[in-house]
């Protein structure tokens, strides 16, 4: 029985609040969404209550009669948390817990939360600490009132200890030098990424970046393309059905048949009302598809809200300033969407990378469009150049062999930068 009552205590039970602003088309799906990212934290949804308004209410978020109907339910329920569908300030959050005397969190917190569990890398708890810090410094004197109710009667299968009890003993002084120091290390882990994308371009390797909605399924693509092409498991990136399955940036080396090898990088995936102390704070993380050849858009196109989830990314990549970037749009999950699929259409592609359907032709275009500037030529390499021959052979592709009296003759495709080395020894 004591196992039983244990197993009670850690149960959250959360009650969803949402506020649709000027009849918002994409209301319905938020409010989903929140209980999605609920659920990833282990919070059992008892509840929800809406309400339409032009604006939301200054003082409380929810217009002021709507409170009593929230505490009853509250009440009712036996809820012992209660969840907004929106960042609120720190005089809303104070208001709120105490109208509703109940644990009160936003949905920025909740994110912030569910990046902390799924944070791996050091890198990945500096950027999400100091999101947290950043957050939390203009709710300090809120936070305090509620520490009661942060640390809750409840177990806490919500531990939201990051924007809870360890730091709220933190003064504001301190959660300053922390902020202060952490930006400090995440400056010296940019310098590190720079000097990284700098041998990149000096080794000129093309880089194609995966972004897109969280759970859209780019870690699929990247672990089914190592597979299609045969190389290491231990290769294969974390996927799982779930909201930011990952956080952390995975970097694979993409080798073709040809000799010819691009870098696949995943970056973390977005969601709407992203956390801009977030943002912020994995710019550096987020940069990498800035300094890409080609973005795979990967989009969950079995999701009939998926048109919206594509904006919220575009949205986001303009925000760290991904611009002009040429794209190829993956539509993913084809097969659970009614639609024909593997098709290929100008940028656009429909593919189910979970049944490996239509990797050929992604391959085909991502080639088409990151080696473009590959020369197809005849040379001939004297004797005592055995060295480039060597070169050739191992960088290029070669599609024939043949000796003269001269020397070498070889029939190649190789990337502009070896032809204007090697022009020389062009003939045709």
């Amino acid at each position: 029985m004591s196992g039983m009552k244990e197993i009670e205590v850690l149960v959250e039970k959360g009650i969803l609040v949402g506020v649709n602003i000027q009849s918002n088309s994409n209301f319905n799906y938020s409010m989903v969404e929140l209980a999605e990212l609920a659920k990833a934290l282990n919070v059992e949804v008892v509840g929800t209550v809406t309400q339409n308004l032009d604006r939301v209410t200054p003082s409380h978020y929810v217009g002021t009669g709507k409170i009593e109907e929230i505490k009853r339910f509250y009440d009712e329920s036996g809820a012992n948390l209660v969840i907004f569908n929106d960042e609120l300030s720190p005089s809303q959050i104070r208001n709120l817990e105490r109208d509703l005397d109940s644990k009160v969190i936003d949905r920025t917190m909740l994110i912030l939360d569910i990046f902390e569990r799924r944070a791996k890398t050091r890198e990945a708890k500096m950027q999400v600490e100091l999101a947290q810090l950043q957050y939390m410094l203009p709710r300090l004197v809120g936070l305090h009132a509620s520490l009661s109710r942060q640390g809750g009667s409840t177990g806490g299968g919500f531990r939201n200890r990051g924007a809870g009890e360890t730091k709220l003993e933190l003064d504001r002084r301190k959660i300053e030098d922390q902020i202060a120091k952490l930006r400090k290390d995440l400056e010296v882990v940019k310098e590190q990424r720079e000097t990284q994308r700098k041998q990149r371009k000096k080794n000129e390797v093309p880089v194609v970046s995966l972004v897109g909605y969280t759970n859209a399924g780019k870690s699929t693509i990247m672990n089914q393309l190592l597979q299609k092409l045969g190389q290491d498991n231990n290769k294969q990136v974390f996927e799982k059905d779930m909201l930011f399955a990952t956080l952390e940036t995975s970097v694979r080396n993409i080798e073709l048949e040809d000799n010819k090898s691009f870098l696949l990088t995943d970056t973390v995936g977005f969601v709407s009302k992203l956390p801009h102390h977030l943002v912020k704070a994995f710019r550096s993380t987020l940069e990498e598809a800035k300094n890409s050849d080609l973005l795979l858009h990967v989009v969950d196109v079995s999701n009939e809200e998926y048109q919206f989830m594509m904006d919220v990314t575009n949205n986001t990549l303009k925000d760290i300033e991904v611009i002009d970037v040429p794209t190829i749009y993956v539509y993913n999950k084809s097969d659970q969407a009614n639609v024909n699929y593997p098709l290929v259409s100008g940028n656009n592609i429909w593919i189910s990378a979970k049944e490996a359907s239509g990797l050929d032709q992604l391959l085909e275009m991502i080639r088409q469009r990151i080696f473009s500037n590959y020369t197809k030529c005849k040379m001939l390499i004297p004797f005592d150049r055995g060295d480039i021959v060597s070169y050739l052979n191992a960088s290029a592709t070669v599609f024939s062999t043949e000796y003269d009296e001269n020397g070498t003759l070889l029939m190649v495709e190789i990337k502009e930068s070896d032809y204007k080395k090697y022009e020389e020894y062009v003939l045709s």
